[in-house]
């Protein structure tokens, strides 16, 4: 009997275990859930006789290489710093690896170890990275297919409640990891080329740089760059396009109340605030603000921010995280109070999807390409939610790709090992016809070129 093993039980699984037990109980495979809290496995795989729960401390490499041996693949829903050493144990014990995050330098440095040892890393194949990468590269092997150039191609995606749920003045909720919104932007200098020309982003400016978008029937939404998107022109066979851009999609007005964290230091995570244990929300928020006997803290954070009297909808949702009141920092933000730690738990408490809550993942693409002496533009979106609060349209587009990446490898239909995204016909082809099932589908337009 075949055997997968799932490292990792959080919020973003439950599609995926969902749909490695109904092919489990096809296929005659036995899946593991491992986490070290048994409870989330229990939560998610109940009773079924196709399950077995695990308990697993993945920093222990003796716990976490007992359980990879026993199994034939290795999905790893961890946090993304723990892929490169379950990697290193898979490619010791010949087992392949199948995670949704982007390639790190260090899972990068083991292709061709993992190639020696006939093992397949399959990386970036949830939502974004994942779905994204499926979706646009079959329309550029389209395009250049047909003898067409890219010119131009643009890439973002958003995880945001749905209009229906969509009830603070930020327009966002948490459907995913929390810390990794706090820190999006901190990893470095966000990289593009556009129109031939080399930019860079620092990261006290990625929130100030965005660009509007409107999607039908869902409105307006902006969009901030996203890492490095120089490392997709080789792997989109793009190396020459002139323009090439990812990013974030958030509703219009997040993205410059977002910057007034950056600015100010709120999410820096490399240091711990002093004495937090005896501050208030406006004591912390005070915290960063320049020193005044008199003035108030919504005054001094309009003056040393720059916000206009006239756009009191930024102060409104510094007022709904409850920052200008003094009542005391969530408990959870005292275990290690970095800066970004207590911000964290701030919005944890006010972004939290309540039950019912639906939510939403937006993907929008712009292929611009000159085919036959003519420049053409064709836009894709694909617009997925959830059902509720638990059964999020996150966990859902992140954990069916993973799970159909899964299947393919352990039926013997992806063979090439190493390090791998989901790139390729062979790959990409039959991941989007079974995500089609499950109502995930791209609208694809042709509109009038611009850049």
């Amino acid at each position: 009997m075949k055997t997968v093993l799932i490292i990792g039980a959080g919020r973003s699984t439950l599609s995926l275990i969902n749909y490695m037990l109904n092919i489990a109980e096809q296929k005659n495979w036995k899946i593991q859930v491992a986490d070290l809290d048994l409870s989330l496995v229990h939560e998610k795989i109940a009773d079924n006789p196709r399950a077995e729960a695990l308990q697993v401390d993945v920093t222990d490499e003796i716990s976490r290489v007992r359980a990879i041996a026993g199994a034939d693949l290795v999905i790893s829903m961890l946090p993304a710093d723990m892929h490169v050493p379950v990697a290193v144990d898979c490619i010791a014990l010949r087992k392949h690896l199948v995670t949704a995050s982007y390639v790190s330098e260090g899972m990068q440095q083991l292709h061709q170890r993992a190639v020696d040892a006939g093992v397949i890393l399959m990386n970036e194949v949830g939502v974004d990275p994942g779905i994204d990468h499926i979706s646009a590269k079959k329309v550029i092997d389209h395009i250049t297919g047909l003898g067409g150039r890219m010119l131009i191609f643009e890439s973002f995606t958003g995880g945001l409640p749905a209009p229906e749920s969509d009830d603070n003045p930020w327009h966002y909720k948490f459907s995913w990891n929390p810390r990794n919104v706090v820190l999006a932007g901190s990893g470095g200098a966000v990289k593009f080329i556009q129109e031939g020309q080399y930019k860079y982003i620092p990261y006290h400016m990625v929130f100030r740089r965005t660009e509007l978008i409107d999607i039908e029937n869902y409105g307006r939404f902006e969009g901030y760059a996203n890492r490095d998107s120089l490392r997709y022109r080789s792997v989109y066979g793009l190396d020459d396009i002139p323009t090439i851009y990812r990013g974030t999609l958030r509703r219009p007005g997040f993205c410059r109340a977002w910057d007034i964290f950056v600015k100010l230091g709120m999410t820096d995570d490399s240091y711990l605030m002093e004495k937090a244990h005896t501050l208030t929300r406006r004591q912390f928020l005070n915290s960063f603000l320049a020193y005044h006997p008199t003035d108030s803290v919504e005054l001094k954070l309009m003056h040393y921010m720059n916000i206009p009297q006239d756009q009191a909808d930024l102060l409104e949702k510094f007022s709904y995280l409850g920052l200008f009141e003094d009542i005391p920092l969530p408990e959870k933000a005292l275990e290690k109070p970095t800066p970004a730690r207590i911000l964290q738990a701030i919005l944890e408490e006010k972004w939290q999807m309540k039950p019912g809550d639906r939510d939403m993942i937006v993907m929008w693409h712009k292929f611009g390409f000159e085919l036959h002496g003519r420049r053409r533009m064709i836009t894709s979106h694909m617009v997925f939610k959830g059902v509720d609060h638990r059964n999020t349209a996150m966990a859902h587009t992140v954990g069916i790709p993973v799970a159909i990446a899964a299947r393919l490898i352990m039926e013997g239909k992806i063979l090439k090992t190493g390090v791998q995204i989901p790139t390729t016909p062979q790959i990409y082809e039959p991941m989007l016809d079974e995500l089609k099932t499950y109502g995930i589908t791209f609208t694809e337009r042709e509109v009038p070129y611009r850049i």
